[in-house]
């Protein structure tokens, strides 16, 4: 559980390198490949589930199931997660620890941990949809410098680098300082990196701008009757006035209760046609403002039922038109469908998120052309953890807008998930803007540095001008093809570390 301690909102990264430091040290000394399995199934059920324990909260908004199964159901869920530690300890101890194990840890054997933790967590973010929260690559963002090595390897790669280092300290405990005083010198070196940074010009008075918008409306209104009307108001009230500069004017994931497409029944619009909506949202705005929000997408069958449901965002002008609608590729299991409903619907449970019906995935990463703002690439909410996959390769943005709903959870998972949104900036050398009804919602240059940002639980409004994208990224180029590199890469030294000690 210390492990997790470098994770956001504590940022107490030496705890984590310590922590790992100390499990690699225990899997090199196991006495048999059974030991070092259990080793590391302990070691990353406790890791990983401390780190996930804020989902625990959103059954607290699910009365179909019992609110006190959040902590039992993280707990079982981690049981899952915690396989490929598990499956790292193994590598390791089967292939890393060399022909003369009573020696201790040498260099060989933190290459070969950093092979096997980078393979795994790969692994763990793309198996059975993929969960990659939180890759350990996240410590670094409290040392800029540090991450901004993922705009060359990836996360996954500095995930398994962030291994060898603390790897480097078990010999340190021997005396052996020169390999941890080597990693030591690079973060450092790294980290001075980070500092200051590139200038950029001013921007010109009338360039286009961002307004992020935060309601601070959170999951127990929901059931409100009036919830739908409130929201609206509350997001018109932060939207500030228009100036000389085209705003686009962005609203957090699921913001309108209301439809905004045309074709739905007479009988589902609440208190107001879509037509009706849409006038209301481009009321305030000025002529070249356009709003970006999240919302539900409907469609209907010839005979009024509802036969799809999707998770969406729309874009809408200063005139009242939808220009434009994206719909959320990378769904959650439990918490936008539910995995082998049939059955685990029998036994009684439920989606996370209260609702009669899945939602239906998109195509996938969408770069949209909006009028006076160029190339914005579209996520929804959990879809920016995955990395090396968030943007149309064929037609590169230049800004990312990530809407999300991140009100179900405890704190720590708000700042996570801001965390992997700056390394996925970082990765494709693209900004992003975060909008969220509760925090933490900002903006994130191409170099992964906080622009500006709203506190959590607080109401509020953030505008600056749209900060610039930055050339493709080596990772943009290559992907993850840089982080099974950097695996064979890693796992040949340390190979040929032991074959040179033999």
């Amino acid at each position: 559980m210390v492990a997790a301690a470098g994770f956001a909102p504590l940022n107490l990264w030496p705890l984590t390198l310590l922590a790992f430091a100390s499990w690699l040290a225990l899997v090199h000394a196991a006495p048999s490949l059974r030991a070092a399995l259990l080793l590391g199934g302990a070691f990353g059920w406790g890791h990983l589930g401390a780190a996930n324990l804020w989902i625990a909260q959103a059954f607290t908004y699910q009365d179909v199931m019992p609110h006190w199964l959040g902590v039992p159901a993280v707990a079982l869920a981690s049981l899952y997660l915690a396989l490929y530690p598990m499956a790292t300890a193994g590598l390791l101890w089967r292939f890393g620890r060399g022909a003369r194990p009573d020696l201790g840890p040498d260099l060989g054997y933190a290459l070969a941990a950093s092979a096997a933790w980078t393979a795994t967590e790969w692994a763990r973010g793309t198996l059975l949809t993929g969960y990659p929260w939180p890759p350990l690559a996240t410590i670094w963002l409290p040392l800029l410098g540090v991450a901004w090595t993922a705009k060359w390897v990836g996360t996954y790669a500095l995930s398994g680098l962030t291994v060898a280092t603390a790897a480097t300290l078990i010999p340190a405990a021997r005396g052996q300082w020169r390999a941890a005083a080597a990693a030591g010198a690079a973060i450092v070196l790294l980290a001075l990196t980070g500092i200051g940074g590139r200038i950029e010009a001013p921007a010109a008075p009338n360039a286009p701008r961002l307004r992020i918008v935060q309601p601070d409306l959170d999951q127990e209104q929901r059931p409100r009757d009036d919830y739908p009307e409130a929201n609206l108001r509350a997001l018109q009230a932060l939207g500030g006035k228009p100036g000389t500069a085209p705003r686009l004017v962005l609203w957090p994931e699921g913001a309108l209760r209301y439809l905004v497409e045309p074709g739905a029944p007479p009988y589902y619009y609440w208190q107001a046609d879509a037509g009706q909506i849409r006038a209301r949202i481009a009321a305030p705005l000025g002529p070249r403002d356009i709003v970006l929000t999240g919302g539900d997408s409907i469609g209907f069958a010839a005979d009024g039922r509802i036969n799809r449901a999707a998770n969406a965002i729309f874009a809408v002008d200063a005139h009242g038109r939808l220009l434009a609608r994206y719909d959320k590729a990378h769904l959650v299991p439990f918490g936008e469908y539910l995995p082998w409903r049939p059955v685990l619907s029998l036994i009684g449970i439920e989606r996370l998120v209260p609702g009669d019906f899945d939602y239906t995935p998109g195509p996938g990463p969408r770069t949209i052309a909006l009028p006076g703002f160029g190339p914005v690439g579209m996520l929804v909410c959990y879809e920016v953890v995955f990395s090396g996959h968030i943007i149309d390769p064929a037609h590169r943005p230049a800004l990312i807008f990530n809407p999300s709903n991140d009100s179900w959870f405890a704190q720590a998972g708000p700042e996570q998930h801001l965390a992997q949104a700056r390394l996925r900036a970082i990765e494709e050398g693209i900004p992003i803007a975060r909008a969220t009804p509760t925090g933490v919602s900002a903006i994130i240059d191409a170099d992964g540095r906080l622009v500006a940002k709203t506190e959590w639980n607080h109401p509020g409004a953030i505008e600056v001008p749209i900060p610039p994208a930055h050339p493709p990224t080596l990772f943009a180029r290559a992907g993850n093809w840089l982080a099974l590199a950097v695996t064979l890469l890693l796992a040949a030294t340390a190979v040929a570390i032991r074959r040179r000690a033999r």
